[in-house]
């Protein structure tokens, strides 16, 4: 890639970063979808504002692209708080979060994005802060080193993850309210849609909102991503608006099928089918066969694909489950299935693959 290319790809992403920000709600009111998270997150806030307090920490969980972030610009609105953003992979050490917690100022809300990639000793330093709203600074080494307490303004911590499963006992514990957000339905990707359509004057006819919803894996950024993609071929190859004709046609050019998988979901589905017989097979020996890094596989592609019923996960290694086969339009081997598990060629059978 030449420096002409890295120049342009930086602008493009800063060109992306302005539009998804412009297209996030910035009230709770505004918020589309998440009915129950959002009820319960207004109550917190509301309490907290009548009592003239900070709210209780929050811990947002959920797969990416559901609007965590977003909430957390929400809940600084709602507040009428300042805002500070940082994530775990940036503090590495104790220093770096004191540094950070010292520099709040009272009632401000601090985003902790990837929260459970936080180093240890941050991690430690973060429970008393939470609590207490304290911190020791340790100064000097060995013996010498004294540890000095540092008293820090009434804060509110959102911590956001999605691995909730590595967050240690004692930090989840000290936050007082853990929402988690869950994939969004047709129809609520559909609003979604027709918001972002009006912020971005696009003409987005019912039919074609339908058919890029439907394709969006109950993921609003996933959503929003293409309806800015199905918008450009509009321009380009249509009218301007975006119509069901439009839409599926635009998204076969941008490789996104029926079900919402991509290139790399359908890659990964063909190569365990044809190359490895619908496995099992090892993740490391299916990413090689892919041609991408093993956590690109495991991150990227194997979430939705396990959450579709696609593929199974195994002791023995990544299994392509019937519908997997029927996907792709390929025929299981009645040999493999019976040997596999007999109910998997009934399952077959029903999906009209046999």
């Amino acid at each position: 890639m030449t420096d002409d290319d890295r120049l342009v790809s930086a602008v493009a992403d800063v060109e992306e970063r302005v539009v998804e920000a412009a297209l996030r709600p910035r009230t709770l009111d505004e918020l589309i979808g998440q009915h129950r998270v959002r009820e319960q997150l207004a109550l917190v806030l509301q309490a907290a504002l009548r009592r003239g307090r900070v709210p209780d920490h929050v811990l947002l969980s959920g797969p990416p692209g559901l609007g965590k972030t977003t909430l957390a610009m929400i809940i600084a609105a709602e507040l009428q708080a300042p805002l500070r953003i940082t994530s775990g992979p940036a503090i590495q050490h104790a220093g770096d979060l004191a540094a950070i917690l010292s520099s709040l100022a009272e009632g401000e809300v601090l985003f902790l994005d990837e929260i459970h990639r936080m180093s240890r000793p941050a991690e430690e330093m973060l429970y008393m802060a939470m609590e207490d709203f304290r911190v020791d600074v340790i100064v000097g080494k060995g013996p010498g080193a004294t540890a000095i307490p540092l008293e820090i303004p009434p804060f509110t911590l959102v911590g956001a993850t999605t691995r909730a499963g590595l967050l240690p006992g004692p930090l989840r514990d000290r936050f007082g309210f853990t929402g988690h957000l869950d994939f969004y339905a047709v129809d609520e990707l559909e609003a979604i849609l027709r918001r972002s359509a009006l912020l971005l004057g696009v003409p987005l006819e019912a039919e074609g909102a339908t058919e890029v919803a439907s394709r969006s894996r109950g993921t609003p950024r996933i959503a929003n991503r293409l309806l800015r993609r199905v918008r450009d071929y509009a321009q380009v190859k249509g009218d301007g608006v975006v119509t069901l004709h439009v839409a599926r046609a635009a998204l076969e050019v941008y490789e996104v099928d029926e079900s919402g998988l991509d290139r790399l979901d359908t890659a990964v589905l063909t190569a365990l089918v044809s190359r490895f017989g619908g496995g099992p097979v090892g993740l490391s020996t299916l990413a090689v066969a892919v041609g991408e890094e093993t956590e690109t596989v495991e991150e990227v592609a194997e979430p939705f694909l396990v959450r579709a019923g696609l593929l199974a996960r195994t002791p023995r290694g990544r299994v392509a489950t019937p519908a997997a086969w029927a996907h792709l339009g390929i025929r299981p081997p009645r040999t493999l299935l019976t040997a596999r598990d007999p109910d998997l060629f009934e399952a077959a059978e029903e999906t009209g693959q046999r």
